[in-house]
């Protein structure tokens, strides 16, 4: 007998919590593995950097010059730490998402804007104090002639030179950005998906879509805070005594605009949308498959 076939767009959207956090973990690290390099290169244009070789016109031109007088590997240097943190970070964040949206009614007939916007800030503020740590770790990897090699030496590294506040000290920027980006983008998803496939038929070209064009709109909202959060990430790489003593968000934003005034907050912009679009119809393709691929096993 033929195996039955399933249309996961036709199943119950309220999966039990221990498949929606696996489901996330799996498209959690497959987002962040598959565009590493692109997302190493908009770390290397946001930094403020003193040296020459260290400032890129474009994305074209850090990747030809990375690759030539640093390798190819230079590219996924710290990709580990995303590995680590992205699979537990996206569980709760997919968990997390899941089960708000179910409480607030965001399951039931029509465009729940609302509730799907509260499941989404509600889930990055839970994921984001569990990645923040891994977030730091991986830029201060990618940044030009980074001394770190090893995620554990670099960490052990920032907890004994900075202490433990090194890890969190972007926090509250990394939430000013994930909170209106993940409540724009989970909003724009639900509102395409269901223009685009509305009668739920199995689709991975509408979750594809839906993905790409939410991740393109958060990406480039976000991107003046993102620049901002880089700074305070990298400040204990800097040679800069200004930036080195960065003490928080606005006092990143003072130091940009004196720098660079209003182009300073589009600072890597184009690899960051270049990141965030192919990812983000990545994550939710991958979610959606394996949250189907577990619910019929």
């Amino acid at each position: 007998m033929a195996p039955e076939e399933v249309d996961y767009e036709a199943l119950s959207p309220n999966a039990g919590l221990a498949v929606n956090m696996l489901a996330g973990a799996l498209a959690g690290i497959s987002e962040h593995a598959v565009m590493y390099p692109v997302d190493s290169i908009k770390t290397r244009m946001q930094v403020f950097a003193t040296s020459p070789v260290a400032v890129y016109s474009g994305v074209g031109n850090a990747l030809t010059r990375i690759s030539s007088t640093e390798g190819v590997r230079a590219l996924w240097r710290g990709v580990w730490s995303v590995v680590l943190g992205a699979g537990p970070a996206h569980a709760v964040h997919f968990g997390t998402l899941e089960a708000v949206k179910e409480l607030l009614g965001g399951n039931e007939a029509g465009n729940q804007w609302i509730a799907t916007s509260i499941a989404g800030a509600s889930a990055t503020t839970a994921a984001d104090a569990l990645m923040n740590p891994f977030d730091v770790i991986k830029q201060r990897m990618q940044v030009h002639q980074s001394q770190f090699r090893s995620v554990f030496n670099c960490a052990n590294t920032v907890y004994r030179t900075e202490g433990l506040g090194a890890f969190y000290v972007s926090y509250p920027t990394t939430l000013a950005i994930s909170i209106p980006f993940n409540a724009i983008q989970y909003t724009i998803y639900e509102h395409l998906k269901r223009v685009i496939n509305p009668t739920h038929e199995y689709s991975p070209s509408a979750h594809m879509i839906s993905g790409a064009g939410a991740g393109a709109v958060a990406a480039a909202v976000t991107t003046p805070l993102d620049v901002a959060k880089t700074m305070l990430q990298t400040r204990g790489t800097s040679h800069d005594p200004e930036i080195r003593n960065v003490r928080g968000m606005l006092d990143a934003f003072r130091i940009i605009w004196n720098r660079d005034g209003l182009k300073g907050f589009g600072r890597g912009l184009s690899p960051r949308v270049m990141t965030t679009v192919p990812s983000s119809a990545l994550c939710w393709l991958s979610y959606e498959f394996f949250k189907a691929v577990i619910r019929t096993d």
